[in-house]
């Protein structure tokens, strides 16, 4: 099951977290969810440590 770690407001910076989060080593996935907004999703398993994670390096 995958947990909505963050909603970003264009697709550069849903690129930018994309790779952030992939070279920490987290499993990330990416929804178009329209008006130009897109859910960053991780693991439920993982979503505690991605949102610290996400927060010291974004």
């Amino acid at each position: 099951m995958w947990q909505v770690l963050y909603i970003a407001s264009s697709k550069e910076e849903a690129e930018e977290i994309l790779f952030i989060m992939e070279r920490e080593g987290f499993l990330i996935e990416i929804d178009d969810i329209g008006a130009n907004n897109y859910q960053i999703k991780v693991p439920a398993s993982e979503a505690e440590e991605a949102y610290t994670c996400l927060h010291e390096n974004f």
